[in-house]
């Protein structure tokens, strides 16, 4: 019996030539061989299930092309290396898709080089994006929705990919009420642009028979990048920006994912940013070690040391949430960077010195402001948000009281919103700054919180309560 218990407690693993002890935090050696067992399983009834050989005749199939294009037009985007918009594809397809069809066949279509785009990140530096052209969007879009149906099935539990992630958020929060209170924080230094093409391309030929389709998205992997007019060769890495880059990526970490259920392990993965949660920090520290070297020596990915740590989950960022406990065990807040990263959008939209229209600035308010609170809506966060609520309104306020600009305009508003002609004129006239104004009992009287809604704004407060 004191084998046994022990048994349940370590297991060995054969890795690069080496015998490492993994200890299994969750569950025995029984449940985690049962789960590579039943992935295997899955995989070989997926790969008899689904018949790969034939695979680019499918992708360039009359109805799979037709739902690519207008899932490219619906998502719009910026043009490519060759300038043709969204909105022209549909023409340019109808004129030229028979050639290009043909040569897609043949093997002899030549992707375009994608277009260097840098975006700041939050925490400093650049995030640098790869925009193919809208042809090769679609393209892209249609070998993604292919194959889909062949990794989608065979994909873990715990990978939730580029979307669901309240799923992965709830699946975390599972974990820590468990008793999983240390979380192993893994990093990827520049995933995407490490991706080594060989290993993609073999793990890619493992269940995709047809091989014009590996050509092919080889073809997309290599189809270089123009920077400044001149193109530049891309040896490694999946270029993010387009359709088929997050579906790369998540065949390319699920040997991670296997492994990690082979060990036990819980753990969410969403992207390439995965929490292992684990019961101590001993534990932790080993498993940090173990995947690393999975992670460089195997897939040949680069762990960035400094990011990557091993903490309380009260003292981590996932996915733009945070951990905090109460009587009724955890609970899910917006992390304090969510905060700031929206606060800087709202101070870009409603900065007062933009000569923009008022409809146009509460449209784009409300794009921003809408989605975060779609996104956020499971966390615990009613007295921060309609905190936020009152300042986005008086930045409103502000931006009105400056667009009305002279005195006269300003006396002739508050008049017609009610106020009386003397305390209009004395308010017209006055000396205060625009921020101090928008606070006035004057300003939130006429100005009130129907008034900015029925100009267009739409509460972020009530959305929230809504959802709740």
């Amino acid at each position: 019996m004191k084998d046994l218990e022990q048994s349940q407690r370590k297991q060995t693993t054969k890795y690069l030539g080496r015998l490492e002890q993994v200890e299994v935090e969750l569950r025995g050696n029984q449940g985690a061989l049962s789960d590579v067992l039943g992935n295997s399983k899955r995989e070989r009834e997926n790969d008899r299930l689904v018949d790969t050989s034939d695979l680019l005749d499918r992708i360039l199939a009359r109805d799979n092309m037709l739902m690519a294009m207008k899932r490219v037009i619906a998502n719009k985007g910026s043009h490519g290396v060759d300038g043709m918009r969204y909105d022209e594809l549909r023409g340019f397809v109808v004129n030229h898709w028979l050639n290009i069809k043909t040569r897609l066949l043949e093997g002899k279509y030549i992707p375009s080089p994608v277009r260097r785009v840098e975006i700041p990140k939050p925490d400093g530096g650049t995030r640098l994006l790869g925009i193919p052209t809208v042809l090769d969007r679609m393209i892209q879009q249609a070998i993604a929705r292919e194959l889909n149906k062949i990794y989608e099935p065979t994909f873990s539990e715990r990978s939730y990919g580029f979307r669901h992630a309240h799923m992965a958020i709830s699946k975390a929060k599972e974990y820590i009420n468990e008793g999983n209170r240390w979380v192993v924080d893994m990093d990827l230094e520049k995933f995407f642009d490490k991706v080594n093409h060989d290993i993609l391309m073999e793990r890619l030929s493992r269940r995709i028979k047809d091989k014009r389709v590996i050509r092919l998205i080889r073809k997309y992997l290599e189809s270089g990048i123009m920077i400044e007019g001149l193109k530049v060769s891309s040896e490694e890495g999946t270029p993010q920006g387009g359709p088929l880059s997050p579906l790369l990526s998540n065949i390319m970490l699920d040997e991670i994912d296997k492994e990690l259920e082979g060990r036990g392990h819980r753990f969410c993965r969403f992207a390439d940013d995965c929490n292992i949660y684990v019961k101590s920090k001993k534990a932790g520290i080993r498993v940090m070690e173990s995947m690393t070297r999975l992670l460089e020596g195997k897939l040949k990915l680069k762990v960035n040391r400094e990011k990557s740590k091993v903490d309380l989950v009260t003292r981590r960022k996932f996915l733009g949430f945070s951990f905090y406990f109460n009587r009724n065990g955890v609970q899910v807040r917006i992390h304090e960077k969510s905060y700031r990263r929206f606060k800087e959008k709202i101070r870009e939209i409603t900065n007062r010195n933009k000569g923009i229209s008022m409809e146009y600035r509460l449209k784009r308010l409300n794009e921003i402001t809408v989605g975060w609170i779609n996104y956020f809506s499971i966390a615990k966060a009613k007295a921060r948000i309609r905190s936020l609520e009152e300042w986005i309104r008086r930045r409103l306020r502000a931006c009105i009281w400056k667009q009305w600009k002279k005195i006269k305009t300003k006396f002739i508003n508050l008049k017609k919103l009610g106020v009386d002609k003397q305390k209009s004129w004395e308010y017209a006239n006055t000396r205060k700054g625009y921020w101090r104004i928008s606070k006035s009992p004057i300003l939130q009287r006429t100005l009130t919180n129907t008034r900015l809604e029925k100009l267009g704004y739409k509460s972020i407060s009530k959305r929230y309560q809504l959802i709740h």
